[in-house]
């Protein structure tokens, strides 16, 4: 990154929820890797900052951006959302994977970073490696996004796969579990509303929408069952959890779709989206994701537009 593109980070402070570690000096990332991968905490790091809590790291460090991944919390947005306001109001730029505080307060965040001049990067928030904020907003700026509808939760994606080899809804959810696909509680993923949260990011950031979750009608797969799924197989159509984006409408649904069709080929780990403009065509585009790697790249991705 330094030899490419000129730019070089130093990791001042790291948090996680044992706490803050704060280094002038900077931590060696692949220091920090293999504590982690030890199963050791933060608190067991030198620099240990006692009593401060992660949502004001920027109070006690000096710093130019924030990496902001802690867990989602769509209640009142969590350490994130307390974070990132202070960051921004700081005129410390923002890089999130959690996608709680686009979700809780998007407008207020971008109007804040923008009356500060702090960025506020989030692609990694989106379906993680996939980069289709990034193409709405810079490859598509001279068009209009007339329709965009995808397929966005692959624990979803997963298990009605499963159904529609045979398996029910409760063998196919128990399997993604054991598998990791599937978080111990999945109503996020199997109820839609992951699935929402994306598509409210989405369409705000290159449809301008200015919508909230209330704006979309979310249903999940809860009560589809195999059965079902197959019947609409041996129909030619294969089911999938589609979220939708048209003409002011908002929506997440189970629909069955025709086996010829982009989303029904989008199987397994795969998230995939359709973008329907005025004046550059459809376009289409799926990622094969399985790990966190991709959503950490787009992370570094994001860092490097800010600053190289």
């Amino acid at each position: 990154l330094q030899r490419e593109h000129g730019v070089e980070f130093l990791i001042v402070a790291v948090a996680d929820s044992s706490g803050v570690a704060i280094s002038e000096d900077g931590f060696d990332p692949t220091e920090l890797v293999a504590h982690k991968h030890a199963g050791k905490s933060v608190a067991s790091l030198a620099g240990y900052a006692e009593g401060v809590s992660a949502e004001h790291i920027t109070d006690h460090a000096k710093c130019d951006l924030v990496f902001e991944a802690s867990p989602v919390d769509l209640k009142s947005g969590g350490v994130g959302l307390a974070l990132t306001r202070k960051a921004l109001a700081k005129g410390v730029s923002v890089v999130l994977a959690n996608k709680a505080p686009l979700v809780l307060a998007f407008a207020e965040l971008k109007a804040l970073a923008q009356s500060t001049g702090a960025s506020l990067k989030y692609s990694a928030t989106f379906c993680g490696g996939l980069p289709v904020i990034n193409i709405g907003e810079r490859d598509l700026i001279a068009g209009d996004i007339l329709k965009l509808q995808g397929i966005f939760n692959s624990t979803s994606n997963y298990i009605l796969d499963g159904m529609a080899d045979g398996q029910s809804y409760d063998d196919t959810l128990n399997e993604a579990k054991e598998r990791g696909i599937a978080e111990a509680d999945p109503s996020l993923d199997v109820g839609g509303w992951d699935t929402a949260n994306k598509l409210l990011i989405v369409a705000n950031s290159i449809m301008d929408a200015n919508i909230t979750l209330g704006d979309i009608e979310v249903e999940g797969i809860e009560h589809v069952n195999a059965a079902y799924v197959i019947e609409e197989k041996k129909k030619g159509n294969v089911v999938k959890l589609v979220a939708k984006a048209e003409q002011g409408a908002y929506s997440v649904r189970p629909v069955a779709l025709p086996a010829e069709e982009f989303l029904a080929q989008c199987t397994g780990w795969e998230m995939a989206v359709e973008l329907h403009t005025d004046i550059y065509g459809i376009g289409y585009y799926k990622l094969w994701e399985r790990e966190p790697v991709p959503t950490a790249g787009s992370m570094l991705r994001d860092a490097l537009h800010i600053f190289a």
